[in-house]
């Protein structure tokens, strides 16, 4: 009998830590044999100078590789990513349900966009409030290997978030 509750509770328990997501970093987000682009870092314009609305009107700088290679054994995977976020759509709340990840401060919006392989675009229903954009965050949900399209860059992957929270260092 005790063999029995036994096999009842591991069972039980299986989507509990089957559903756990694994932690990634940016580099998986590329094939093997793909080219690593360095990103492009120089700012778009001097920030000293421009003031909010100026700079929001600014045209987009052009993506370094707008049709990179992905990494297709990701998709439906539970993944657990750190990067920085860039608003597409804020609610009444304040809140960003709508955005790119991205693996650097500024990408998108000061410096030109990385290459798609490199943008997760990402929805939540809650959202998250964004203070601060210099601020990374963990993202956790399934990773889609999708491409999606919006005015600031092209993204090759696509994550409905389940988990987002501040970026800590150990």
């Amino acid at each position: 009998m005790r063999r029995v509750w036994g096999l009842v509770l591991l069972l039980a328990s299986f989507p509990l830590w089957a559903a756990e997501p694994r932690e990634i970093n940016w580099d998986a987000l590329i094939p093997p044999d793909a080219p690593h682009l360095k990103p492009v870092m120089t700012p778009m314009h001097d920030l000293s100078k421009m003031g909010t609305a100026l700079m929001e009107a600014a045209p987009p700088a052009p993506q370094q590789a707008p049709n990179a290679p992905v990494v297709k054994a990701l998709d439906g995977q539970q993944l657990r990513i750190p990067g920085y976020i860039v608003p597409l759509e804020v609610n009444e709340q304040g809140r960003t349900t709508d955005f790119l990840l991205v693996p650097y401060y500024g990408a998108c919006i000061h410096v030109p966009p990385p290459p798609s392989n490199q943008i997760v675009h990402v929805t939540s229903e809650l959202g998250v409030k964004v203070d601060e954009l210099y601020q990374p965050y963990w993202i956790e949900g399934s990773m889609q290997v999708k491409a999606s399209s919006s005015e600031l860059a092209d993204a090759g992957y696509q994550m409905a978030a389940q988990k987002i929270f501040v970026y800590e260092l150990p």
